[in-house]
């Protein structure tokens, strides 16, 4: 997630995609109690290759020469995020206690001029005690596009956690100490793209902001960041390790190819959660799109009756991909084809036939989010419909409802990460924080023409570069947002050198946000502590 994805990508898909770089230098060393290097740098999305190079210091005043630079400068520095907060931590968890350093703080971008663009927010826990050179290090970020990373900070992975299950917006923000955090076997480091959490533009520029709410800038911002904050922290060396949530599977096979090729930075592991992959076949007048969802609409009708594996569901895995593939292929000219699909989808579902026969068996995710439970005026939620919650308006022919599963969580969790980063973390920026920024989603330029986003080209470049690369790629049953069977789709066409050795998928009971279940979660951690031995 957690992040939402974009529900208008019809119309986004049309917009032209602009590939970016920058470039992030180190800024004036800052009084904090943080180790001892320099408050971080930035980059610059701006249509030209990354350098790679450090470059001249962050100061928005030394970016450029005479009044231009001084302006440039002058409105900077009204907008910078304070100097880095560096802490030491420690939470007491089953049979261990774990000491480490939090750190709180940013990396400014710049463009090719000098001109400082945008300040991207980080946390990082770090273990006291572990030997730098082969511990571990992961950079993690959410989706969206326009999603903070508090998500997998504070719902799965950090030191601290917010129960999800059950949420409501009412709740209270109290965080607990994470049992099954990652940070036993790696260091963390959680990346806010611009317009998330507290990432913010220093640039007036409109041209400027615009790179970097595309794909490919994004992805060269992200990519930037991570390597110098490899260099600030001195862990290029480090084995290195990469997580996306949601949007994340088209950034993150973008930032590994970006850290490959513009940044000189190795990855050994890529482990991607509830991804999209390529939104080319799963949008729009797609037939695959109802392959895709098939398996976890049935998911959701058969857990109405007891627990559900994925391994329950083989029926309809080879009924996806095979007879009902055949029969979506003959088209609605061909009543008999049409009819049969109908009602074995009827009968997969749950769905009143004659409501299946109406569609031609052909649901979108809105439809049976609304009709599944129809009769006593609920619907599921879309991150896990598995989730119901009451339809405000029953009797209307719109949709007109919010998602049960995932919007019950904004308040809490919003909450919840400013009382880490200011209260125990110890930074306090100005302006607000977003967890989810409308204004980002919609200003999101996903592609052009007949090549809207997709990173299973950066994949199979990837994996075919280093073979050592793996792969995890981890799914919930009743995600409708991010179908597990896609993502399934996908892996299975890939080439033999990417084969089960190197690439995995795991599926587990949940939602979008499978890691809100403790079994699912535990399962998890598992399998990405097996990949980073």
């Amino acid at each position: 997630m957690a992040n939402s994805l974009a529900t208008r990508l019809a119309a986004a898909l049309l917009v032209a995609c602009l590939a970016t770089a920058a470039r992030a230098d180190d800024e004036t060393p800052q009084p904090s109690p943080s180790p001892s290097v320099q408050a971080p740098g930035g980059q610059n999305p701006a249509g030209q290759n990354p350098s790679g190079q450090k470059g001249r210091a962050g100061r928005g005043g030394e970016a450029g020469s005479g009044a231009n630079a001084a302006a440039s400068g002058s409105t900077a520095e009204q907008h910078r995020l304070p100097p880095d907060s560096t802490t030491k931590q420690s939470v007491a968890l089953p049979n261990r206690t774990l000491n480490f350093s939090a750190t709180a703080g940013s990396i400014r971008v710049f463009d090719d001029k000098g001109e400082p663009l945008a300040d991207i927010a980080y946390t990082s826990y770090q273990l006291d005690g572990a030997e730098k050179a082969n511990r571990p290090v992961t950079f993690l970020f959410n989706g969206g596009p326009g999603s903070a990373s508090a998500w997998l900070q504070l719902g799965n992975i950090g030191p601290w956690r917010l129960p999800f299950d059950g949420a409501v917006s009412s709740a209270a923000p109290e965080l607990q100490a994470n049992a099954d955090t990652w940070l036993d076997f790696t260091d963390l480091v959680f990346i806010d793209p611009v317009g998330t959490g507290y990432s913010r533009f220093v640039t007036t520029s409109e041209e400027a902001r615009k790179r970097f709410f595309t794909v490919d800038g994004d992805a060269n911002s992200v990519a930037l960041v991570i390597r110098r904050w490899l260099e600030k922290y001195d862990r290029l060396t480090s084995p290195k390790y990469l997580v996306g949530e949601s949007y994340g599977g088209i950034r993150g096979p973008k930032v590994v190819r970006n850290l490959q090729m513009q940044q000189g930075v190795g990855v050994r592991g890529l482990v991607l959660i509830s991804p999209v992959l390529d939104f080319r076949e799963y949008t729009g007048s797609s037939l695959l799109q109802y392959v895709a969802s098939l398996p976890t609409m049935a998911a959701v009708a058969r857990q109405a009756k007891g627990p559900v594996t994925r391994e329950d569901l083989a029926d309809v895995e080879s009924y996806a991909r095979g007879d009902f593939l055949l029969d979506l292929v003959r088209g609605q000219a061909d009543t008999e084809a049409t009819t049969r699909l109908a009602d074995k989808v009827a009968s997969l579902t749950g769905i009143d036939q004659a409501v299946s026969r109406r569609l031609a068996g052909r649901f979108d995710i809105g439809e049976f989010r609304r009709e599944f439970d129809r009769k006593n005026g609920k619907v599921t939620g879309r991150y896990d419909a598995s989730v119901e919650g009451f339809d405000p308006y029953p009797d209307s022919s719109y949709f007109r409802f919010n998602d049960p599963s995932g919007d019950p969580l904004m308040a809490p969790l919003t909450s919840a990460a400013v009382d880490l980063t200011t209260r125990k973390l110890n930074w306090r920026p100005d302006g607000s924080y977003h967890l989810l920024s409308e204004s980002v989603n919609k200003a999101w330029e996903f592609g052009h023409g007949i090549s809207p986003a997709e990173s299973v080209t950066q994949l199979r470049q990837a994996l075919a570069l280093d073979p050592n690369l793996k792969l995890l790629v981890g799914h919930g049953l009743f995600d409708l947002a991010t179908p597990y069977f896609a993502s399934k789709i996908i892996l299975d066409q890939l080439p033999a050198f990417a084969g089960p050795s190197r690439t995995r998928l795991a599926v587990y009971p949940g939602g979008h946000m499978f890691y809100s279940r403790d079994g699912s979660r535990q399962a998890f951690r598992k399998e990405v502590e097996a990949l980073m031995r």
